[in-house]
C-alpha cells in the first residue's frame, strides 16, 4: 500500500481514511526543518533559562511554579536520585499521569487515524518536537502498533489529553498496545517491532498529548460512514417511492430552483437519478388496483391462479360523479390503490428538504474538519522566526486546543441522525399500515387464514432504534465541566460528540437497512399486482375484468356506463408496457433478492434482517447501483 506523505498543510479526509485502515505514512523533508527549527529554539531558551509555559513551568493550575535546577526531592533524607532533569521528568509525568481513560479500547482505525492527525499536526512545525521523536511516532504507526486507548476520558479541551496519553505512553514503553493480533504491554510491542522507547525533551509531553486528535479522528470516520449512509437513505427513499407509486413533482429541478439549500438540490437531483425509468412513479391512479386476499376462484387461467393474491376496484357511478365531471373527463372512475390527490405524505413528498437538511449538517462539519486536519492545536505555540524582545511574544499561549468548532458541528450532525433515521422510520411504517400504504396488503403478507405477521415486528424493531437515538442526540457540546481545578474552567465536550455519532450512524445503518428490506417486499407486491392487471386486460375481455371491480348493479340503468368504462380501462392497461421501478431501484431490488427472498409466507426473518443490515454496512447495495 502506497506511503501517505504527511507534511502539516495538505492532509484529507481520504487520505486519513486511507492510513485509518492500514496505509503507512513518510515525514516530509521540508516539514522537518521546520520541526527541526522550533526544537532547536526551545532548547536554546531553556539554556538562556527563559521561563515558559509548559517547558520551565508545570501545567494547568500548576502553570505559577518554575521548574528550578535540580529536583528538591533529591535532597530528602534516604531519596535515591532519579536521575532525569526536572525538563525530563516534567514531560514525561505528564504522560504517564494523564493516561487514565476507562472503558472498552477504541477501534483500530480510531487510534490509527488519531496518531495520523498528531504526526501531521506537529509537522507543522509550531509545536517544539523534535524530529526523532516524531519520526519514532511515524514508525510506531507503521510497524503496526495500536496503543490501547479506552474510550472515556477526554473532555475535549485542553484538546484529548487522556486519550492522546495513551498513544504516547506507549511511545515511552509503558501502556498496553496490539500488535501482531494480540494484546500486550506497550514495551513488549515496541520491542516485538524492532523499535526502542523514547525518552521526552523539553515540551514534548505536552505537543504529544495536548490536541484535538480523538474528537477529529472519530469524526471524520464517522463522517465517512454517513457518507455512505446518505446515499443509502436516498436510496431507500426511491425505492419506498416506486413501491408507493408516488408522484415526482415534488423533485423537479424547477421546484428546488426556487429554495436552493444545496442539500436539497443535490437529494433532488438524486432522487431523480435514481428513479430514472420508472414506470411506476407518476401512473394514473386508476391503474393502479388495490390488494384482495386470495381466494381458489380468484383467477380462470394455470398460469394466473399461480398469484398469491387478488386484485380489484370500486367503481364511482355516473350519478355519483356531479361537480366532478372534468376531473373523471380525465381520470377513469376507478377506485384502487392510490387516491385521487395531488401529493404524497411529508415522509415522501419532503424528502429533499429533510434528507437535504441532514446534508448541509454533514457538509458543514466536513469544512470544519478539513481546517482541523492540517492546523495546530496544542499549546503554547513555538514561533521560531519571530522576531521579539521578549519570549513571551515567540512562545504564545493560546486555546487551539479547545474542541469546540469541531463540538458544535458534531452537536448538529447527532441532531440530524435521528431525524434522518425518524423520516426512514415514518416511510417504512406506511408501506406495512393498509391504512396508508396505497392498496397493498397490511403488513405485506397476504395472510388468508390469518395466522401471519409479515413484516409488522420490522417496524418494531427500526421504532425502537429511531427512539434510542433520538436519546441520544442531546448536544453533549452545552454541558461543560470545569477541569484541573479551574484553571480550564471552559471545555467542549467534542471528544463524546464525536464519539456518540460515530457509534449512531452505524444504528442508522440499521434503519434504513430495514426500510430497504420492507420496500423491497412492497415493491414487488406493487409490481406484481399492477402487471398481473395488465395481463388480464390483454388476455381477457371487459367482462372478465369486470369481475375484479366493485359498485356496478347488473340490470341497473348505469350498468351500461360501467361496461364501457371498464372496456376503457381494461384498454388502457392492455396498451400499457410492462411496469417496473427506475433502474437504479431496480439493480438495488435485485440485490436484495440475491440474498433475501420475497416473504410469501411467514418465516424466521432473523437471518435476512442480519443480511440487509450486513448489505447497508458493507456498501454492496450502493454498488450494485454504482454498476
Amino acid at each position: 500500500m502506497k506511503a501517505i506523505r504527511l507534511d502539516g498543510k495538505s492532509l484529507t479526509r481520504q487520505q486519513l481514511v486511507m492510513v485509518a485502515n492500514g496505509a503507512p505514512v513518510e515525514l516530509d523533508p521540508a516539514a522537518l526543518r521546520d520541526v527541526a527549527r522550533a526544537a532547536d529554539f526551545l532548547a536554546e531558551q531553556v539554556r538562556r533559562e527563559e521561563p515558559i509555559y509548559g517547558v520551565s513551568t508545570g501545567f494547568g493550575s500548576n502553570a505559577d511554579k518554575l521548574l528550578g535546577a535540580h529536583p528538591l526531592r533529591d535532597e530528602l533524607p534516604g531519596a535515591a536520585k532519579s536521575g532525569r532533569s526536572l525538563h525530563e521528568e516534567l514531560q514525561h509525568n505528564l504522560i504517564v499521569t494523564h493516561a487514565v481513560c476507562v472503558g472498552e479500547p477504541l477501534a483500530a482505525d480510531v487510534v490509527r487515524a488519531m496518531l495520523c492527525i498528531r504526526i501531521n499536526t506537529l509537522l507543522k512545525g509550531h509545536s517544539g518536537i523534535r524530529v526523532q521523536t516524531l519520526q519514532a511516532l511515524a514508525d510506531l504507526l507503521n510497524a503496526g502498533i495500536v496503543p490501547v486507548v479506552p474510550a472515556l476520558g477526554s473532555v475535549g479541551a485542553s484538546g484529548d489529553l487522556a486519550p492522546l496519553s495513551h498513544l504516547a505512553i506507549v511511545l515511552l514503553g509503558g501502556g498496553e498496545a496490539f500488535f501482531d493480533g494480540r494484546r500486550m504491554p506497550g514495551g513488549e510491542a515496541l520491542q516485538a517491532a524492532g523499535l526502542s522507547p523514547v525518552a521526552l525533551s523539553y515540551k514534548e509531553g505536552l505537543a504529544l498529548n495536548n490536541g484535538t486528535a480523538q474528537m477529529l479522528a472519530t469524526g471524520v470516520l464517522a463522517l465517512h460512514r454517513l457518507d455512505r449512509l446518505l446515499d443509502t437513505a436516498d436510496l431507500a427513499a426511491a425505492m419506498t417511492i416506486d413501491a408507493f407509486a408516488g408522484r415526482l413533482g415534488a423533485f423537479a429541478e424547477e421546484v428546488h430552483a426556487l429554495r436552493p439549500h444545496p442539500g436539497q438540490v443535490h437529494t433532488a437531483a438524486h432522487l431523480r437519478e435514481l428513479l430514472d425509468g420508472s414506470t411506476l412513479a407518476d401512473i394514473p391512479y386508476h391503474l393502479v388496483p388495490r390488494f384482495r386476499p386470495w381466494l381458489p376462484t380468484s383467477w380462470e387461467t394455470a398460469e394466473s391462479r399461480q398469484l398469491s393474491f387478488d386484485i380489484g376496484w370500486d367503481w364511482v357511478p355516473a350519478d355519483q360523479r356531479h361537480g366532478r365531471e372534468k376531473f373523471y373527463a380525465r381520470f377513469k372512475p376507478f377506485r384502487g390503490g392510490k387516491k385521487h390527490q395531488p401529493q404524497d405524505s411529508y415522509s415522501l413528498r419532503c424528502i429533499p428538504q429533510v434528507h437535504g437538511a441532514v446534508r448541509d449538517a454533514v457538509e458543514h462539519a466536513r469544512r470544519v474538519f478539513d481546517i482541523e486536519l492540517n492546523a495546530v492545536t496544542d499549546n503554547p505555540l513555538v514561533f521560531p522566526d519571530r522576531q521579539a524582545e521578549h519570549v513571551e511574544e515567540q512562545v504564545i499561549s493560546a486555546g487551539h486546543f479547545h474542541g469546540m468548532p469541531l463540538a458544535l458541528a458534531m452537536s448538529a450532525v447527532k441532531a440530524a441522525i435521528p431525524v434522518l433515521a425518524s423520516i426512514s422510520e415514518r416511510r417504512l411504517n406506511k408501506l406495512v399500515d393498509p391504512a396508508t400504504n396505497d392498496g397493498l396488503p397490511a403488513f405485506l403478507i397476504g395472510n388468508e387464514d390469518g395466522t401471519e405477521s409479515g413484516f409488522m415486528i420490522v417496524q418494531y424493531t427500526a421504532a425502537a432504534i429511531v427512539n434510542d437515538l433520538a436519546t441520544r442526540a442531546h448536544p453533549a457540546s452545552v454541558y461543560s465541566i470545569p477541569t484541573s481545578a479551574n484553571a480550564e474552567d471552559h471545555v467542549s465536550m467534542g471528544t463524546n460528540e464525536a464519539r456518540h455519532v460515530l457509534a449512531m450512524a452505524d444504528d442508522l445503518g440499521k434503519v434504513l437497512a430495514l426500510e430497504l428490506y420492507t420496500a423491497a417486499q412492497a415493491l414487488d407486491l406493487r409490481v406484481d399486482m399492477i402487471n398481473a392487471a395488465r395481463d388480464l386486460a390483454r388476455r381477457a375481455d371487459a367482462a372478465t375484468l369486470a369481475r375484479k371491480v366493485h359498485g356496478a348493479i347488473e340490470g341497473s340503468a348505469l350498468h351500461g356506463v360501467f361496461v364501457e368504462e371498464v372496456e376503457a380501462l381494461r384498454a388502457e392497461l392492455a396498451a400499457a408496457e410492462a411496469f417496473h421501478p427506475g433502474r437504479a431501484v431496480a439493480a438495488a431490488h435485485a440485490a436484495i433478492r440475491e440474498r433475501i427472498p420475497f416473504l410469501d409466507r411467514d418465516r424466521a426473518l432473523d437471518g435476512e434482517v442480519a443480511a440487509a443490515v450486513a448489505m447497508v454496512a458493507d456498501g454492496s447495495l450502493l454498488a450494485a447501483v454504482g454498476r
